[in-house]
């Protein structure tokens, strides 16, 4: 693999760092769902609903106000203003929802990043390879083609980033999907209570 590695050229250093970078994301990424899973808590959410709909708006933010539940939180801090909830809700919501995002953009670029790196790697490396027609290795053919077989190695290492890359980013993308439809079931359910008040 080393082997493979050198044979590729120097553009395959850059695609090197691409992969610890998006490896390191992904790791990281990995880590905060699991501590963002074992701190729900779906129970006090629903708590905090119950008390909203007994029009107990002050036990509600009890409930949920030392809470590791995202949902819960969010639903916290829009109850400190029940007169501007909506509004509230989306700032509060859009908090913890960046949190579920951060380096979705950092493994984004490095999925479209990578195959280019790759490229720009095969590219230099054909260069150099028709570079020795002109010289004296022409009577080895095979000089040629194997400089442009090692060529073809970094948009092979380059893609690979990019493929392995891009499943943890459609994992993460869909975790973010379903914070953002828990916030938003949450905040429906006591949106209608507080309109319901208001009657």
């Amino acid at each position: 693999m080393i082997e493979l590695f050198l044979k590729g050229g120097p553009i395959m250093w850059p695609i090197l760092v691409a992969s610890i970078v998006a490896l390191t994301v992904t790791m990281e990424r990995a880590l905060f769902l699991l501590l963002e899973s074992s701190r729900r808590n779906p129970r006090q959410v629903r708590d905090i609903v119950v008390w909203v709909e007994r029009g107990d708006i002050p036990a509600a933010i009890q409930i949920g106000a030392n809470s590791t539940d995202f949902v819960a939180r969010a639903l916290v801090e829009a109850l400190r203003h029940p007169k501007a909830f909506p509004e509230a809700m989306l700032a509060a919501a859009s908090m913890e929802l960046r949190r579920f995002s951060r380096g979705l953009g950092v493994l984004d670029t490095l999925i479209t990043l990578s195959p280019l790196l790759g490229l720009l790697g095969t590219v230099t490396g054909m260069i150099r390879s028709f570079g020795m027609i002109g010289g004296a290795e022409l009577g080895a053919p095979s000089a040629i083609t194997g400089g442009i077989a090692e060529a073809l190695l970094a948009t092979a290492f380059g893609l690979g980033v990019a493929i392995t890359a891009l499943l943890p980013f459609n994992y993460l993308n869909s975790h973010e999907e379903k914070a953002r439809q828990a916030l938003q079931d949450a905040a429906n359910q006591i949106e209608l209570l507080l309109k319901e008040e208001v009657r």
